[in-house]
């Protein structure tokens, strides 16, 4: 199938005439950064749209048997499910809180389900916003880690935007302006040690700084900044995102103890591990990301094959069992759903309302 040439604009302009909510979730996602200690970012404390609502916490909204349920008001003394994850976790491309995998699940289990979803979460941060949050719950009956490409797009950064904890959704963001920091100690009237030199010793590097920014200025704005996987090796980049993801996966599993939860992780979908034959509205959409593509879908070039699916669920499959967790793999579970080749999804690892409740029902049937 082909489609006409278009421009950034007319790309983005037809990204949103084929699912106008997506609107909503670039608005929502681009707002600027919520920053936060231990999990670096969140999404906007209570956002409200007819498409996406979160808590005074930042956390999604679910619907339940018994209304809208809210992490950051939760009772504690109720029992509890969640669904930890990134975006598709979150739920983005539905076209309310109601379709989400959370809200599903509540209205086919008839108990509460959280949504734990983190927009650009890797595994790490899936971990951290579960610890930092468990003493909230005295009992969690189920946990589901809908998770895994997140952290494998990720790994994709160049190395030079990594660190001994791996990389994440604003490596590039966290190092530049971080970096400002440091330079601002260097002007400080008053300093300490090393810092407190002369004002001749602090010439060159005042200088070097003023270079530094010049440079800065003639590459324009820095948050637009590219990147691709073209120089990553695949077998590497399937390790480590694979070790990352089953230890935070770990963690956990052992945290989940306390509060008696029994831990399922599915590895999400993406498009095309989990179908062969897609609708032509899928296509097209497909074709107009790809025509205004951001860093996170430049990092995909590489991912949607075959080969790299089997070695990639393989390697999760078997540390999930060295743990002791159970493991599912939602791209293979799909391939028998009788929607699988209608219209579900809105881009490479997001569903529309149908794909989303149609993942809600499977995890219903066949993993809790």
């Amino acid at each position: 199938m082909k489609f006409k040439k278009m421009s950034h604009q007319e790309a983005v302009n037809r990204c949103y005439e084929l699912t106008p909510q997506l609107r909503e979730y670039d608005e929502f996602m681009y707002l600027g950064v919520r920053w936060l200690p231990y999990t670096m970012f969140f999404h906007h404390r209570n956002y409200t749209s007819a498409i996406i609502n979160t808590d005074d916490m930042g956390f999604r909204l679910s619907h339940s048997p018994c209304g809208w349920a809210s992490t950051a008001d939760f009772p504690a003394d109720k029992p509890v499910n969640i669904v930890i994850g990134g975006s598709t976790a979150l739920g983005t491309g539905t076209t309310s809180d109601a379709s989400t995998v959370s809200s599903a699940l509540s209205k086919l289990t008839g108990e509460v389900w959280l949504n734990f979803g983190g927009r650009g979460y890797n595994s790490v941060q899936e971990a951290i916003i579960f610890m930092l949050n468990q003493h909230r719950f005295d009992k969690i009956n189920n946990i589901i880690i809908l998770s895994g490409l997140n952290t494998l797009t990720l790994e994709g950064l160049p190395d030079d935007y990594t660190s001994e904890y791996g990389k994440y959704y604003y490596s590039y963001e966290f190092l530049h302006y971080m970096n400002r920091y440091n330079e601002d100690i260097k002007k400080r009237a008053n300093s300490y040690a090393s810092m407190n030199e002369s004002a001749v010793k602090k010439l060159i590097p005042r200088l070097t700084e003023k270079f530094n920014h010049w440079l800065d200025d003639t590459e324009g704005n820095p948050a637009e900044r590219v990147f691709t996987d073209t120089h990553m090796d695949l077998a590497e980049r399937i390790s480590r995102a694979a070790r990352s993801t089953i230890d935070s996966a770990a963690q956990i599993n052992q945290l989940a103890r306390k509060n008696g939860a029994r831990v399922h992780y599915v590895l999400q979908p993406l498009s095309r591990w989990s179908k062969e034959i897609f609708h032509e509205t899928e296509e097209e959409m497909f074709y107009a990301i790809d025509a205004c593509a951001n860093n996170f879908w430049r990092l995909f070039e590489k991912l949607a094959t075959p080969d790299l699916h089997e070695s990639y669920s393989s390697q999760l499959k078997q540390g999930c069992l060295n743990e002791d967790i159970c493991f599912f793999d939602m791209n293979m579970l799909m391939k028998d759903s009788p929607i699988l080749n209608e219209n579900i999804y809105i881009d490479h690892l997001h569903f529309n309302d149908a794909g989303y409740e149609e993942m809600g029902r499977i995890i219903y049937e066949q993993v809790i």
